[in-house]
């Protein structure tokens, strides 16, 4: 009874303050993504007031947080439209790949963490955030603009990608055989490729099979069967994200149309909850040491990522403001990067308050860099523009008084 009286206590701590700083953001325009993560610090190991009973449940409400964020942003597309992506993007995820998988093999070679450490830092570094990602965007209304689809393709192709890579990561951490290694990839492999025919094939199906008239019906069977399909998904070494985002693409019209309206309010309630339990996960003692080295990586691979957005939106036909705001929404960085630090902070410890304190500078600027990347880049060309008429202008007076003095 008195463990359950604390767990309300505390939690309900956390609610009301998750309101009351959203309400906050509000007013100063702002997105309450990097406010929420400092409640998750002060909260936290180390923290200003640590919880005591109350992570276990949080830790679960963040697993379904994120799988709600990646089942409402699939709902906004359909099968066809993701193929679609796919197959005009992949010269984009490659690009994607190299640019900002570099940084960080790099980086954990010069910090001597040899091929083990480069292999986990390029993935800490590599993936975006999709949950990160599709709350800003929703938070921003930017779901209609022409560059949300690119940006989508872009962050399918990512977790896709994670689909082959975390396997080859953690038997290489494990030091497994070449055998067991490739039937666990040949699984996620065909996990993923059978849910995605699946949801382009069979959409329609799925669609009738779960639509119903009664609100609450529709919310069971909807909830039921994401964390279901995410569930199996991950016990399959496929991400939990990529199984719900493949079970909102199946979904269409009138279902996907309801069940936007249903599940908006629940999804921002566990999703506030992920960016709680992150800063949770999170000791602020351990981020000083390695903030100089977690700064210029984050500085690099930021540029990176706006530079891959803009090759993508650019190849997409988009206009230049929409590139540089492609190029600011892939920014941060969040959950899989974590994942991938914790699953190498056995073999490499070091790696661990590197890639949290780097997760979380760019967490914080990831929302930051998705509102103000393209007025920053607009604003600058504006200056540049209005000083080239001065600049010819001074040319033009000066020409006369240098045919004066005979020059």
């Amino acid at each position: 009874m008195h463990d359950t009286t604390t767990m309300l206590i505390e939690l309900g701590t956390i609610v009301f303050g998750l309101g009351l700083v959203g309400r906050l953001a509000g007013r100063l325009g702002l997105s309450p993504i990097p406010l929420y993560l400092l409640i998750g610090l002060a909260f936290g190991q180390g923290g200003l007031v640590p919880l005591s009973t109350t992570e276990d449940f949080i830790e679960v409400g963040a697993e379904i947080g994120v799988i709600l964020l990646l089942l409402m942003l699939g709902l906004e597309y359909t099968a066809n439209e993701l193929v679609d992506s796919l197959r005009t993007q992949y010269p984009s995820g490659i690009v994607d790949l190299v640019l900002n998988a570099t940084p960080g093999a790099v980086a954990a070679l010069l910090l001597g963490w040899g091929p083990v450490g480069a292999l986990a830092l390029a993935g800490v570094t590599y993936i975006s955030s999709s949950g990160v990602i599709a709350k800003i965007l929703t938070e921003l209304n930017r779901l209609g603009n022409r560059e949300t689809p690119v940006i989508l393709g872009v962050l399918v192709i990512e977790d896709l990608t994670m689909a082959v890579y975390l396997p080859v990561l953690s038997t290489v951490l494990a030091g497994v055989g070449l055998a067991s290694g490739s039937l666990t990839l040949a699984i996620a492999l065909g996990t993923a490729g059978v849910a995605l025919y699946v949801a382009l094939r069979h959409g329609r199906v799925i669609s009738k099979a779960v639509s119903s008239d009664n609100p609450e019906m529709l919310l069971l069977v909807v909830l039921g069967l994401t964390l279901l399909v995410a569930g199996v998904a991950q016990r399959l070494q496929v991400s939990a994200a990529v199984g719900a985002f493949l079970v909102g693409i199946a979904l269409s019209g009138e279902v996907a149309h309801h069940t936007r309206r249903l599940f908006t309010p629940l999804r921002d309630l566990f999703a506030a909850v992920f960016f709680v339990f992150f800063g949770l996960s999170t000791d602020p003692s351990e981020i000083p040491p390695v903030l100089l080295p977690a700064l210029l990586l984050a500085l690099v691979t930021a540029l990176t990522k706006i530079t891959t957005g803009w090759y993508a939106a650019r190849r997409a036909g988009i206009g230049p403001r929409g590139r540089f705001r492609a190029g600011g929404a892939l920014v941060a960085r969040g959950e899989f990067s974590i994942v991938i630090a914790g699953l190498a902070a056995a073999t490499e410890p070091r790696i661990a308050p590197v890639a949290t304190a780097y997760v979380l500078i760019l967490v914080v600027v990831g929302p930051f860099a998705t509102r103000w990347t393209e007025p920053v880049v607009r604003w600058v060309r504006e200056r540049r523009e209005n000083r080239r008429p001065q600049t010819a202008a001074a040319a033009v007076v000066a020409e006369p008084h240098a045919a004066e003095s005979g020059v």
